[in-house]
């Protein structure tokens, strides 16, 4: 089963300083529908214009990954991590028991864009923690790196959950194919491009839920940029 979230179905709202689309309930964007999926709570779609961001504010309880797709990103934190993620690294960031950190756009002409994506712990009361890394392609997976897995498998960043978040790039007119266990679910969120995915397309911006499936089978028609998360 595959439910299609269409882009045009997220919330919005444009700050000036912050245009940001929800996948799910997220500030004062709520739809008692669009709660998440599994253990995914939020993914945000925020692009920043120059010299702007989110002043130091509070976490808790919860898995934080920010990935920059355009300009750069700058991080400071209360736990003494500060330094900027540049376009195609992924930040893990666990608030656990409690964390304050800021978000700047660094530039003072360009726009920054990234996707900030929460998940929720398998377990509170976690001491606050930081990864930043550059995601390797894993051998033999010609379409696929990894980003974020339990295990921080294949220089992904670590994840306190039974997720893993792939990133997926494919050419035009081209496939591939991704197995799934009996007892997993997924969700895919096109970045980019236009893709179908078994006898279902989608298009930028475009989520989709999927369950009871065992194998994925995804195919470009103008290439596509995508995240799938495995999920428990």
């Amino acid at each position: 089963m595959i439910n299609i979230r269409h882009s045009e179905e997220r919330g919005h709202a444009d700050h000036g300083w912050l245009d940001t689309r929800h996948s799910f309930s997220f500030a004062d964007y709520q739809d008692p529908q669009q709660m998440g999926f599994r253990s995914l709570r939020v993914i945000n779609q925020d692009r920043l214009t120059a010299d702007s961001g989110f002043p130091t504010h509070p976490h808790q309880e919860m898995e934080i990954i920010s990935l920059v797709l355009k300009g750069k990103l700058q991080h400071r934190d209360s736990i003494g991590n500060e330094g900027v993620i540049n376009a195609g690294e992924v930040q893990r960031m666990s608030a656990g028991t409690g964390i304050r950190h800021s978000e700047w756009n660094p530039s003072k002409e360009y726009p920054v864009e990234f996707l900030q994506i929460w998940i929720l712990p398998n377990e509170k009361g976690l001491t606050p923690s930081y990864q930043q890394r550059t995601p390797l392609q894993e051998e033999n997976q010609q379409h696929w790196t990894l980003l974020a897995s339990p295990n921080a498998r294949a220089g992904s960043v670590s994840i306190h959950q039974d997720v893993e978040l792939w990133r997926g790039h494919l050419p035009q007119n081209k496939q591939t194919s991704l197995k799934l266990r009996p007892d997993r679910h997924a969700w895919l969120q096109l970045i980019e491009g236009d893709l179908q995915i078994n006898e279902k397309r989608l298009r930028t911006g475009d989520g989709a839920a999927i369950s009871d499936l065992t194998k994925l089978d995804f195919s470009s028609i103008e290439g596509a940029d995508f995240l799938l998360f495995d999920l428990a």
